[in-house]
């Protein structure tokens, strides 16, 4: 990036502060103390999906994770201790698992396409296409794609929910409940998958709820 472009984020940077400042002062002071979000947001990394602007929240109202296709696996200790840092010390009240239509990764995962280092990370996302074979080739292929966003949404809302942070959690009766949703960069919506878990008992009727939506929706 060229150095004038690095300048005018400085610029851009002062700038904001100064109006934020006038708009709302003490807006930074009461940054500087303990943060108590309610929401966490887990997300794809890319640059087009900002969960503050998105939602309409403040720096220090939503928690986020991102990585890229908002993957969830239990080998990914940055993931799990970002969740559990969340629901633990922050204790939140909701996590949203939050894909994307249009995503890079899926669409890598959906095409079998390499491309390069990330191929291992998309891989997970290949397990869920394999999973639910059958309903991506019942899909008409203009439609696959969004398909199996909201696919790897819900099978990631399932990996939060399964994880040891919210199992502990749900079992000594703490109030968080994890969301599955879907970004339309073509149109700036959020799109409510309706996977909804709020206990351990609910993890399995509401993945199957979910995944009867797709296939519905898809026919």
């Amino acid at each position: 990036m060229p150095m004038a472009s690095l300048a005018d984020l400085f610029a851009h940077n002062r700038a904001w502060a100064a109006q934020m400042e006038r708009e709302r002062p003490g807006f930074f002071a009461s940054l500087t103390k303990q943060q108590a979000p309610k929401y966490m947001w887990i997300g794809c990394s890319d640059s087009r999906v900002p969960a503050n602007q998105i939602t309409g929240l403040d720096p220090g109202e939503v928690f986020v994770h991102r990585n890229v296709a908002n993957v969830v696996v239990h080998s990914d200790l940055n993931a799990l201790s970002t969740i559990q840092f969340a629901v633990d010390m922050l204790k939140v009240e909701h996590i949203m698992v939050v894909g994307h239509y249009g995503c890079g990764g899926v669409q890598a995962a959906l095409e079998n396409r390499r491309v390069g280092l990330a191929d291992n990370w998309i891989r997970h996302i290949s397990d869920v296409r394999d999973r639910h074979r059958g309903l991506l080739e019942n899909t008409a292929p203009d439609k696959r794609l969004d398909a199996l966003v909201e696919l790897n949404v819900i099978e990631q809302v399932v990996n939060v929910c399964v994880s040891t942070v919210m199992t502990d959690a749900w079992a000594k009766g703490q109030k968080v409940t994890v969301h599955g949703w879907a970004y339309g960069v073509h149109d700036g919506l959020l799109h409510d998958l309706h996977i909804t878990v709020d206990g351990a008992d609910s993890i399995e009727p509401a993945y199957r709820a979910a995944i009867e939506g797709i296939t519905a929706d898809r026919r």
